[in-house]
């Protein structure tokens, strides 16, 4: 089964939590404390596994998780990080983010990789926090969530000849004949439900990949047919090869009709060079129609090549041909890979704003939910820690001119918090967004 798009969702693992903990040694006197930090999370890795041609896999399993780190434990022992987790995809995959529709990679040769979900940072512990005014902190931090999106993957075909005709032009047949792919072959329209790839070798220095993509109607940059679904893996390709049936009514008409729906498809189709094939010349009625066509298609500047797919008669010479075009025309550029920056600290990073909720307060905010995420807030210390942080941020200030009061729960990420007394302090019962 082809499947050339797939929507998935992505999550790096959580950091391990660092550990509050103190060294009581017979022969140390004076341990102190030895809480050790978590481990990172792991990262999600797409990356090209070139043995891949669909995205099939994606409509079976379509959440990856990876590992989360290892808590930090005592005596300065440090969490492991969380292992890396790597989803192979085909060659000619684009990842996309879902929500903003950028592109974050462009995936062709074999090897190339993306992080697309950073796991988090570990948390310190609290030998991290020691300092001469303060020896024995009781103070550690919770691992950083690892960054979570969804993304959308489209999968187009990387081949060098693409083959572009009305259904039932003798595409598959000439595929077949050509390399070892077998694509189904019956004498109806829309035989072809799905694009195949075949390596055509001419001797031991020329071979290119052609792939036969379902038959192209009128109106099929508008969704009509079964080929509109596939236009975007001619996008691909250096060269087009457009094959005409020749037992056909007015195989010139046909020429004229899917040039137009490339054209209107857009993505560049209509400005690819194309050799033209006519088809079905083992048969009489072909042989009759060849003199008009070629004389008219020669004159528009057209090459057209008299070929039969099924007696093979002519199809060396086009195949020649096309090699000779594709040895003039450039290479397809190496795609820009663009490393996403998950945990990089940025001015919008730094921003915040206040919310009124319908029963209380919300800060919304990378950097402020990041640091409320990591402190533990069963930890008073932490909790003076979180308090200043957060003062210094401006966030109580912005919560004050915006009206709380005592009493009023204050949600910041996942973190419910409590709005305290006169002195407006920040109060640390803890619970999941949610769930009340």
């Amino acid at each position: 089964m082809f499947v050339d798009e797939a929507t998935i969702y992505v999550k790096g693992g959580d950091g391990g939590n660092g550990c509050v903990a103190f060294l009581r040694e017979k022969y140390v006197p004076r341990g102190g404390p030895a809480g050790g930090d978590g481990g990172k999370g792991g990262d999600v890795i797409l990356y090209v596994d070139p043995h891949l041609n669909t995205l099939y896999r994606f409509t079976r399993e379509r959440h990856f998780r990876a590992p989360r780190g290892q808590h930090g434990r005592g005596k300065n022992q440090h969490g492991a990080n969380g292992a890396d987790l790597r989803v192979p995809v085909p060659p000619g995959t684009i990842v996309r983010d879902a929500a903003t529709g950028r592109v974050l990679a462009d995936l062709t040769e074999p090897g190339q990789e993306v992080v697309v979900a950073r796991g988090g940072r570990g948390g310190r512990g609290n030998a991290r926090f020691a300092t001469p005014s303060n020896q024995a902190p009781r103070i550690a931090e919770n691992g950083e969530p690892g960054e979570e999106r969804t993304l959308h993957l489209e999968l187009k075909l990387l081949a060098d000849v693409g083959l572009v005709g009305k259904p039932n032009a003798g595409k598959s047949t000439l595929l077949a004949a050509v390399t070892a792919a077998r694509p189904k072959i019956a004498p109806y329209p829309f035989t072809t439900l799905e694009p195949y790839l075949g390596v055509v070798v001419l001797d031991e220095n020329t071979d290119f990949v052609m792939a036969d993509l379902p038959g192209l109607i009128e109106g099929a940059s508008e969704g009509r047919g079964l080929g509109h679904e596939f236009l975007r893996h001619i996008e691909r390709t250096r060269l087009i090869i457009h094959l005409l049936d020749g037992t056909a009514e007015d195989p010139l008409g046909d020429f004229a009709a899917i040039n137009a729906e490339l054209a209107a498809f857009g993505h560049g189709l209509d400005q690819k060079p194309q050799l033209v094939a006519f088809n079905k010349t083992d048969i009489p009625e072909a042989q009759e129609r060849w003199p008009r066509v070629r004389d008219a298609l020669r004159a528009q500047g057209h090459e057209v090549y008299p070929i039969s797919g099924l007696t093979r008669q002519g199809v060396r010479d086009l195949l020649w041909a096309a090699a000779r075009k594709l040895a003039e025309l450039p290479r397809v550029p190496e795609p820009v890979v663009e490393e996403i920056p998950v945990f990089r600290l940025e001015d919008d990073e730094r921003s915040f704003w206040v919310e009124r909720e319908a029963d209380g307060w919300r800060v919304h905010g990378k950097r402020v939910e990041r640091l409320v995420a990591m402190t533990p807030l069963e930890l008073e210390e932490a909790v003076y820690r979180l308090h200043r942080a957060l003062e210094a941020m401006g966030v109580l200030d912005a919560l004050r001119q915006a009206g709380v009061q005592p009493g009023d729960t204050v949600r910041i990420g996942k973190k419910e918090l409590v709005w305290e007394d006169e002195e407006q302090e920040v109060g640390s019962r803890e619970q999941e967004a949610g769930s009340r």
